[in-house]
């Protein structure tokens, strides 16, 4: 074929494609219908995988599954988008990697509401001013942020997704990097990236900053200056990346927990959060935790926190395989209740991102 015979061809298939994703949008927004009528939440997690991983396993090639799935998500959000008016707080500014997670998981047709604090997530969620929240909850580099966990005390709030964001560390300046003379990092970024620094950038003056946003922000408006931060920024505060993938792990990636008010259904492969206070006593722990053994549930992480309402009491947050309805882990959390002082559902998830 000649190239006027591929335009033709291309022609022909967008008119058709158009057609089809109109075709697709009506029926998504029936639904949508009976969703709201039944009082039912209109972002489903579950559903949303499994349309996800149906796709994948249509693809031919050449387009890489990633890519697919890049194109549907944002398919899938202006179909969100007709439904309902959905907003998303994040932890905020804009163009910081929460942000970045957000729009990967609920793509670029939705309300996002940039908030100050993790805790400002939460009250915009729980008094219905946002319709889901995203926050971060570790880094495997820097571990666990301690904030967020400390919110799920009081609040009624359940997980209802995660997001798993490789972290790309990028070095960005509108000025050669021979005449960069002072570099603007957040301190998490400077904790990833600093064996890079020391080798690559060794004289420079380092300012830290409130974020990866600011960062670049300041980085914009100074000349002889750069900033370490993701793509989102670079492309939000207009300035050129110089080098891509500069923190010191390759693997470095952070989980984000979207909160909502109601838990997902079952999907067939998911993680349970829960969050238990046991009776100050010799074996206390081990009695809990064994219910997880005695019903062969994977755990996948366990984390202490002061409950900071009585000196050396502390919160264990849990997270294992399974969902909180299947039956296994229905029975290991009963076991929960008689060891524990206290147990609390955070949410029940798809595991995987």
């Amino acid at each position: 074929m000649h190239l006027p015979e591929h335009r033709k061809a291309i022609d022909k298939l967008d008119a058709q494609i158009v057609r089809l994703l109109n075709e697709r949008t009506k029926h998504v927004l029936a639904i949508g219908e009976i969703k709201l009528k039944a009082g039912e939440e209109i972002y489903v997690p579950a559903r949303e995988r499994v349309v996800l991983n149906r796709i994948c396993k249509l693809n031919a090639g050449p387009m890489t599954d990633e890519q697919l799935r890049a194109v549907y998500r944002e398919i899938m959000s202006s179909a969100l988008a007709l439904e309902k008016t959905l907003t998303i707080a994040y932890l905020g500014p804009e163009a910081t990697f929460t942000h970045q997670a957000a729009i990967r998981r609920f793509g670029s047709s939705l309300r996002y509401a940039a908030q100050k604090t993790i805790a400002d997530v939460f009250t915009e969620v729980s008094k219905h001013r946002a319709d889901y929240g995203v926050v971060p909850v570790e880094n495997s580099t820097e571990g666990v942020v301690t904030h967020t966990l400390d919110m799920f005390v009081e609040s009624d709030l359940k997980i209802v997704s995660q997001i798993i964001l490789r972290v790309q560390q990028c070095l960005m300046s509108n000025s050669p990097r021979t005449q960069i003379k002072k570099l603007y990092v957040h301190p998490q970024s400077l904790a990833q990236c600093r064996a890079w620094i020391q080798n690559h950038l060794p004289r420079v003056e380092l300012v830290e900053t409130s974020s990866n946003a600011r960062s670049a922000e300041l980085a914009a408006k100074e000349k002889g200056s750069a900033a370490i931060a993701g793509l989102l920024a670079a492309e939000k505060y207009h300035l050129e990346v110089l080098e891509q993938d500069i923190q010191d792990n390759a693997a470095n990636a952070t989980r984000f927990l979207v909160l909502g008010r109601q838990c997902s259904p079952p999907s067939g492969k998911n993680r349970t959060s829960l969050m238990i206070s046991i009776t100050d006593k010799v074996g206390a722990l081990h009695h809990a935790l064994a219910a997880f053994r005695r019903f062969r549930i994977n755990l996948t992480k366990i984390e202490s926190r002061p409950s900071k309402r009585k000196a050396w009491e502390y919160f264990f947050f849990i997270d294992c395989d399974g969902h909180f309805e299947d039956k296994r882990v229905a029975k290991a959390i009963a076991n929960l209740e008689q060891e524990c002082s206290y147990v609390k559902v955070l949410g029940s998830y798809p595991n995987a991102d």
